[in-house]
């Protein structure tokens, strides 16, 4: 062992030695103009990267090598931090140039999933959420989300199934955890995220509220309200602390903690995310409610929808203030439009700030950020005074920065390069010894000729030329005619065949200044940027409460929009129990429709007294669920503020939306169809309030026939006799349950209306009173695409079913069914008719057969036939 670490070159000790405290990451280990990654990395970056994987000798050993040119770490940085991997970039901290031996390295940043921030690696639409989850004894758990991109950072707590669904809102890239809860992780969550653990120490109490109270500067939380809420804070002090050990030391974009209250947003379980497909669909590029609704114009608006639909309020107040807005922005539209002209040229202005602490931004971003904040003071203007108080509070906190807004773009030329390492983005006049220099760098033509001029004049030599070469710089040359004319002070350099060529005192110092201009010009440019960004650190609070700003004006802006072009109607938000729909429209269905194909709206009623279960069958494909989806959607959408798909809606205030639609097997847990579907619609039952809204969709259909009656019934009879009396909209293809109407006395039945032409079915969409007897299957089953002689048989069987009495259960009914009247076979009488015709007819020659002969063939083929 130590004859081969002897044996290690200086440059592998190094790297062995920085690798022992990164053992779980790809190192990226800069060497000249290289990253190079050695042995086991080496050979993930290859396969990952595409990149070629050689072997060279290091002493004692091959040792697998893989490197890509330092240039290209943004576009190979991403494609490793995609494939899950945690890289950590090690650079050289050292000029080479100034260093004898081997140059000092260190990791100047750690790249996980959950701390991207190159744009390469982020989403302009999604946040890129870094999570924590800490589990107290008594089985609460704290969760904390950052998005190190933007500088968002929200704490919660609660039981596991409020984290689940926290987990299923954010959707972090990466969630850190205690290292001995990676079991009961996996178990209660499941493996559809990036997960890395940490030392238990690092989730103790003192030790978190130390870190947060050191990184806010602050001597209590109490300022975020978030007193009491212990587990949440021990999960963002685990995150400040996993930022401290990933290399990221510069957090100061990170400015408050924003507390998410439970009882603040309607309750929407991960079951009903998926459901509803708010902002994921099965499939792939599939509609969702999220794609239906984005029409905003920035970023930091799209990112802010996301969390808008998955959150929905349930202050009547702040609904009614973000309703009374959108109706607002449509009453002004010329208003309207000048602030979207406005965001539009605002950019991700969120993102651009958060770049100033990490180092990230450019010139070219910098003066984005200007102008962003220019159009700042145009919105500002635009709504201050509005007698919209909403709008009016909201332009009265923005803050343009005018006087830093204005030093950027004074100190920034227009179209600016994209990296300020290379120089040439400061305006003109900015500094007078920056200007001194490029009129060095930028005129030395100019300046030499008019020394030529005036030496050639002094010392009266016609010819005289001034050159330049590598070896000593720039020259005088004098013809060998004109050499007794040269002064004594300037001093020989070089003797030619036909001439001679000297240097002066003033030529050298100006060969000094023009060589050392570029290193100058440099230097000044970087100062000025470095002053520019530590002065705007005092902004970083503005600017991001401006961002935050914008972003819900232009999610309100877009709403506007929305409702204008797609006919949504204001909501009525009530403290009552009715929900009153009239001409209700899915919103996402509607937008898929063909050109000219309207979609069929209908109305609904749900209240506690009257129509507290609604109990709706009709034929498979005719729309029950897209009407129990609609109903859902436009009660959320109300409570996000938006205006609604409905000629008129009249909501009541909701706290928890719940749905059990459609079915899914959990194969990895070894769940059935049948277990999920019990498994959601009893995290239901178990949680219905006063105030909630049910949406169950063909309960009991994972089972057999009789079973899934049995469980339907009893649930449709929990929900009706519970105290609550949850407003509840039950799809079945059970024609059973319509006896429930007879025997519970706020249970109504409806129909899906449809029309049966010619022996076909067609599917009217329109929601009527009454109970369906017929579901239409094998019409839907002809549709598909089944052969016909399958459909015949099952029409045959089901009329014989339907002819007999239910006396002892299906089974005894189908003992009874006669078989098919025609048995398929390839051996039967048909098939040796068809033969012997066949053989009959192949040998006839029809040139030689005359009428008479034919006629007497066609009759020995009937013959055949009888």
């Amino acid at each position: 062992m130590s004859k081969t670490k002897s044996a290690e070159t200086p440059l592998m000790q190094q790297h062995g030695a920085i690798k022992a405290r990164y053992p779980d990451a790809i190192l990226l280990f800069r060497v000249g103009d290289f990253y190079e990654t050695f042995g086991s990395d080496a050979v993930v970056a290859a396969g990952v990267l595409g990149i070629t994987l050689t072997k060279r000798n290091n002493g004692s050993a091959d040792n697998e090598l893989a490197g890509f040119p330092h240039h290209a770490l943004d576009t190979y940085l991403h494609k490793l931090v995609r494939a899950g991997y945690r890289v950590a970039i090690c650079d050289q901290l050292e000029d080479p140039k100034t260093v004898k031996g081997i140059v000092k390295r260190g990791v100047t940043e750690m790249v996980t999933p959950g701390t991207a921030t190159n744009d390469k690696l982020l989403e302009h639409a999604s946040n890129n959420f870094l999570a924590a989850l800490h589990l107290e004894k008594d089985g609460t758990y704290g969760a904390a989300f950052l998005d190190i991109s933007t500088g968002e950072f929200f704490v919660a707590q609660g039981d596991r199934e409020y984290a689940d669904k926290l987990l299923m809102g954010f959707r972090p890239a990466e969630v850190i955890f205690q290292r001995q809860l990676q079991k009961r992780f996996k178990e209660e969550f499941g493996t559809r995220f990036y997960t890395y653990t940490l030392d238990e120490w690092i989730f103790a109490q003192a030790y978190s509220e130390e870190s947060l109270l050191k990184h806010f500067d602050t001597h209590s939380l109490k300022g975020f309200g978030v007193e009491g809420m212990t587990a949440a804070l021990v999960a963002a002090g685990a995150i400040l602390h996993y930022l401290k050990d990933t290399e990221h030391p510069n957090l100061q974009h990170i400015t408050s903690l924003q507390r998410i209250d439970q009882a603040g947003h309607l309750w929407l379980d991960r079951f009903t995310i998926r459901n509803l497909e708010l902002l994921h669909s099965p499939v792939e590029n599939g509609a969702t409610l999220l794609k239906t609704l984005d029409n905003t114009v920035t970023p930091m608006g799209a990112r802010l929808l996301k969390r808008w639909i998955v959150f929905p309020l349930v202050d009547p107040a702040r609904i009614n203030e973000r309703l009374d807005v959108v109706e607002h922005l449509l009453l002004h539209a010329e208003l309207r439009e000048k602030t979207l002209h406005a965001l539009r040229q605002c950019g991700d202005l969120e993102r651009l700030v958060s770049k100033i602490p990490l180092r990230k931004i450019n010139p070219r971003e910098l003066l984005q950020l200007a102008r962003a904040l220019r159009q700042v003071a145009v919105i500002k203007g635009l709504w201050s005074g509005s007698d919209a108080p909403y709008l009016d509070r909201l332009a009265d906190a923005l803050n343009p920065c005018t006087r830093m807004a204005d030093k950027i773009v004074a100190t920034i030329m227009d179209n600016p390069p994209a990296v300020a390492a290379k120089g040439g983005f400061v305006a003109p006049a900015v500094n007078e010894e920056l200007d001194s220099w490029r009129y060095i760098a930028h005129n030395g033509k100019e300046y030499l000729a008019q020394l030529q001029q005036a030496e050639s004049e002094k010392t009266g030599i016609p010819s005289l030329k001034i050159g330049f070469n590598n070896v000593f710089g720039y020259y005088l040359e004098v013809t060998n005619t004109h050499k007794d004319k040269v002064p004594p002070e300037w001093i020989r350099k070089q003797t030619l065949a036909n001439c001679e060529r000297y240097i002066t005192p003033e030529l050298k110092d100006y060969e000094e200044k023009i060589m050392g201009a570029e290193e100058k010009m440099l230097a000044i440019e970087l100062q000025l940027f470095d002053a520019l960004l530590h002065e705007l650190h005092d902004y970083l609070g503005h600017i991001q409460t401006d961002a935050s700003i914008l972003a819900s004006l232009d999610c309100l802006c877009c709403f506007a929009q929305n409702a204008l072009q797609y006919n949504y109607k204001k909501p009525l938000l009530h403290e009552g129990d009715a929900l009153e729909i009239k001409q209700g429209r899915h919103p996402v269905i509607e937008r898929q429709l063909p050109p000219g194909e309207a979609y069929v709206a209908n109305d609904l009623l749900l209240d506690k007294e009257e129509q507290q279960i609604i109990i709706l069958t009709g034929p498979n494909m005719s729309g029950k669920s897209a009407l129990l989806r609609q109903t859902a959607l436009i009660t959320l959408m109300a409570h996000m503020g938006s205006f609604v798909p409905a000629e008129s809606a009249r909501v009541p205030l909701t706290d928890k939306i719940f749905t059990r639609v459609g079915a899914s097997d959990n194969l990895s847990a070894g769940e059935s169809t049948f277990m999920v579907e019990m498994n959601e619609t009893a995290s239901i039952i178990n949680n219905v309030s006063p105030r909630c809204l049910i949406l169950l969709d063909e309960i009991g259909r994972g089972t057999s026939t009789y079973d899934g009656i049995s469980i339907a019934w009893s649930i449709a009879e929990f929900l009706h006799n519970a105290p609550e009396r949850p407003k509840t909209f039950f799809a079945t293809h059970y024609h059973e349950l319509n006896e429930l109407e007879g025997k519970l006395e706020r249970v109504r039945n409806f129909h899906v209306t449809n029309r049966e032409i010619g022996g076909k079915i067609i599917f009217l969409r329109q929601l009527a009173p009454g109970g369906s007897t017929h579901s239409f299957g094998i019409h839907v089953a002809r549709m598909a695409g089944m052969p016909p002689e399958l459909v015949a048989r099952a029409k045959e069987v089901l009329t014989q079913l339907e002819a007999k009495p239910v006396a002892e259960g299906p089974g005894a009914q189908l003992k009874e069914l006669s078989g098919p009247k025609v048995q398929l076979s390839i051996f039967d009488a048909h098939s040796q008719t068809f033969d012997a015709i066949r053989t009959l007819l192949e040998s006839l020659d029809i040139n030689r057969l005359t009428p008479v002969e034919a006629l007497m063939k066609l009759n020995e083929i009937k013959g055949l036939l009888r």
